[in-house]
């Protein structure tokens, strides 16, 4: 049979790269402060649990409108899809900038952005499908997923920083006009699709997002795969918003705080690249997930009692390796597992999972905190025993259909 030629363009990549610019940004506007918590308390005259808000209205806004997000995605496209949720990002990143000393209209500016982050995140598998063609998609959307973790990590080294140099307000009227002029930057240079599908029309799209649904949710090795995800995303969300408190008990610095959190980001991106291409050359999704829970074990443990700080960055970079690689080839796994629903569908109701998650982790760990010592070792003890207990629900996954599959 003779095999279809499909011409790709460059642009792709431009498409690509500024996409990935506006989700740095929006990332690095939700983790702004949580490695400043301490000075943001003094700065605004608010306790704890309310700058831990302005990173947890984010998980709260996505709960509410990733599903519609999606459906403005599939239905509208990418153009105005992630171009509302760069938008977003940039006026309200900029009215935050602008807020000044005044918590409420901070707040408010945070909600803004997380109203955006949907629009973004849940855009690449369809940023990816239309102009990649098959044999490249896969390494689209996981520079898409890396996107996410780079703003984080920018976030967690940055911000430290500059709160030596600027006030509160300094740093985040700079962020103001970074989201500004990224926001521009991808309304310029965003185009809906190329003047040729780099594939067939069959293969550029899986069903809707409300088509999928039904199908997603009857499959109970997908619901395994939630709970994993539940406890992962809940982990990964409150350790980087809690990062300080976590650590500042113990003696450790703000900076030492930030860096921390940042070479766990760092550890992590490394194990994005590097586990999800072990997956894929030795065909196994579930083996991959295990160890990669195993090692977040270690590396929860680590941080939870790591009293010297090169044991702390050690325990850091495990942690981040494992963890954040486990989103990818979790991501991956559930969309071969639910085909042919939508990679979209799929992928957001495991985020959606995580932001519950997120959410309940976060106040939990601030409500039982130790009222003399503001030690959250408890909280953390926690979160080992629920890694542990996602562990073996690891074991009982099936392997991916497309994974035993015979090699042609």
């Amino acid at each position: 049979m003779e095999e279809t030629v499909f011409r790709v363009y460059k642009y792709r990549w431009v498409m690509l790269s500024v996409y990935m610019l506006i989700v740095i940004v929006n990332q690095l506007l939700w983790i702004t402060f949580a490695p400043i918590t301490t000075d943001a308390t003094r700065f605004y005259h608010v306790s704890d649990i309310q700058i831990g808000m302005l990173s947890m209205c984010f998980m709260i806004v996505f709960i509410v409108v990733s599903i519609p997000a999606s459906w403005i995605i599939d239905t509208y496209g990418i153009r105005i899809g992630v171009g509302i949720g760069a938008v977003l990002t940039g006026v309200f990143g900029m009215m935050r900038g602008l807020a000044g000393p005044n918590y409420d209209l901070v707040l408010i500016a945070q909600i803004g952005i997380a109203v955006g982050q949907p629009f973004l995140l849940n855009a690449i598998t369809k940023m990816a499908a239309r102009w990649f063609p098959l044999g490249e998609r896969a390494t689209a959307a996981g520079l898409g997923t890396l996107a996410m973790y780079i703003g984080v990590l920018v976030g967690m080294l940055l911000t430290p920083y500059l709160a030596k140099v600027y006030d509160i307000s300094g740093i985040l009227y700079i962020y103001g006009q970074m989201a500004t002029l990224a926001a521009l930057i991808f309304l310029f240079f965003a185009r809906e699709r190329p003047r040729t599908a780099p594939c067939h029309a069959y293969q550029e799209e899986r069903s809707l997002v409300f088509d999928g649904l039904r199908n997603t949710l009857q499959n109970k090795n997908f619901y395994l795969l939630l709970v994993i995800f539940f406890v992962g995303l809940g982990v990964f969300n409150c350790v980087t918003t809690w990062i300080e408190d976590i650590l500042r008990p113990r003696g450790f610095s703000a900076a030492e705080a930030g860096i921390t959190g940042g070479l766990m980001i760092m550890g992590g991106i490394l194990g994005a690249l590097v586990m999800p291409m072990l997956s894929d050359h030795y065909r196994k999704r579930k083996l991959f997930i295990i160890i990669a829970l195993v090692g977040c074990i270690i590396g929860l443990t680590g941080v939870t009692f790591a009293e010297s700080y090169p044991v702390l960055l050690g325990s850091g970079v495990i942690l981040g390796f494992f963890l954040l690689s486990a989103g990818p080839i979790g991501f991956q796994y559930g969309a071969e597992i639910t085909y042919p629903t939508s990679e979209g569908t799929s992928n957001g109701l495991l985020i959606l999972a995580g932001q519950i998650s997120g959410i309940a982790f976060i106040f939990a760990m601030d409500s039982f905190k130790d009222p003399v010592t503001h030690s959250m070792d408890k909280s953390m003890l926690v979160l080992i025993v629920l890694a542990i207990l996602s562990l073996f629900v690891s074991f009982r996954l099936k392997e991916s259909p497309f994974m035993t599959e015979t090699k042609e």
